[in-house]
């Protein structure tokens, strides 16, 4: 999913284009999913990111521009499920834990969600939280879409998943972490 603008990044360089650590986000999750055992990568791009449009030079869905919920379904319904689905701030990302996510799904959709508590203790944004279990989650931005019925959660306490830059101060945790 690369159709976000980054307006809370407060800058104006398009969101999965913005540089941690000097490389665009979106080359360093595209990395992840090409060291995974990933056998295809589409990217969803939308009006507000004509830049990284130009920046991919194929496998490219053109999404309304609706917002990343809007954008989503209107790639999936263009796509056979299962459906692996990850946003392009997560710089962290590696293969191995693409292949982690991967590894935990066996049917139905997997939500991957990360303890509210590791973002606080990285220093990264929290957002949106849900509870799972009693614990104070919130969801990673990887997951993966389902054929069949039922929907699973799964909590990582990993920092490849916690921190996903949303704001300058969390692209600042990402790189000290990337040293």
């Amino acid at each position: 999913m690369c159709g976000g603008r980054g307006t809370r990044l407060d800058t104006d360089v398009e969101k999965p284009l913005y540089r941690v650590d000097g490389l665009p986000m979106l080359d360093r999750v595209r990395t992840a999913l090409v060291d995974s055992c990933i056998e295809s990568i589409r990217y969803v791009v939308s009006p507000h990111t004509p830049r990284t449009r130009e920046h991919l030079d194929r496998d490219v869905v053109e999404a309304p521009g609706e917002g990343y919920v809007g954008d989503l379904q209107y790639a999936l319904a263009r796509s056979d499920p299962p459906i692996l689905t990850v946003a392009t701030d997560l710089p962290l990302l590696d293969g191995a834990a693409v292949d982690r996510v991967l590894d935990s799904h066996d049917t139905g959709s997997l939500t991957v969600a990360v303890p509210a508590a590791c973002k606080r203790r990285l220093g990264v944004s929290v957002g949106t939280t849900m509870e799972v279990d009693g614990e104070t989650v919130a969801p990673s931005g990887i997951n993966i879409v389902g054929e069949d019925e039922g929907d699973r959660t799964i909590v990582i306490d990993d920092e490849r998943f916690a921190v996903n830059v949303n704001h300058p101060s969390d692209a600042a945790v990402a790189e000290a972490l990337l040293q």
